[in-house]
């Protein structure tokens, strides 16, 4: 005799083995693998936690240390202002730099006209003193306003030579009232 001879016998039958197989793996132990994985994620976040509270601390603690240095050299200030003084009272009366050898250049930015970019082009021309600028002659103009790709008679105009030889008497204040 047979066991399932009708179909709806091998229906039932085909239900219970797919009922069955979905119960075991319901109820299997299984993930082991994610289990573990889930595991080895949170042990390099709590890794990467710590690491970053570490370095917001060691930040904290620089931060601090700087305000306390602001602090420090803001009590200092007062003796720091000394120098600027001094340093104005080495100054030449015409408004002369000190140069790197000791030897002095003055401040070509002081006459109307020149900036501070039109200073370096003429110091790289070899024009460091207002007495340099003063003993140009007419030609002398020309050829550098040509040099410097400044517009012809622009020298002139302006009275660099005028000004740099007030400059270098020490009439400093005649210059700011006549040119400034």
């Amino acid at each position: 005799m047979m066991l399932f001879t009708t179909t709806s016998q091998f229906a039932v039958l085909a239900l219970c083995l797919v009922a069955g197989w979905i119960f075991g793996l319901a109820s299997h132990p299984g993930g082991k693998k994610a289990k573990a994985r889930l595991r080895e994620v949170q042990a390099e976040h709590d890794i990467y936690r710590k690491d970053a509270e570490t370095r917001v601390r060691d930040a904290q603690a620089r931060a601090k240390a700087a305000e306390t240095e602001r602090d420090r050299l803001a009590k200092a200030a007062p003796v720091a202002t000394a120098a600027p003084v001094a340093a104005a009272a080495a100054t030449p009366a015409g408004g002369g730099v000190r140069g790197l050898f000791g030897g002095e250049r003055d401040t070509l930015s002081r006459i109307r006209g020149i900036d501070a970019d039109l200073e370096a082009r003429l110091h790289a021309e070899g024009f460091r003193t207002y007495g340099q600028v003063e003993s140009m002659s007419v030609s002398d103009e020309h050829e550098l306003e040509r040099r410097l790709g400044l517009s012809a008679g622009r020298i002139a105009q302006e009275q660099w030579r005028e000004q740099a030889a007030m400059l270098a008497s020490g009439a400093a204040d005649e210059h700011a009232r006549r040119y400034v």
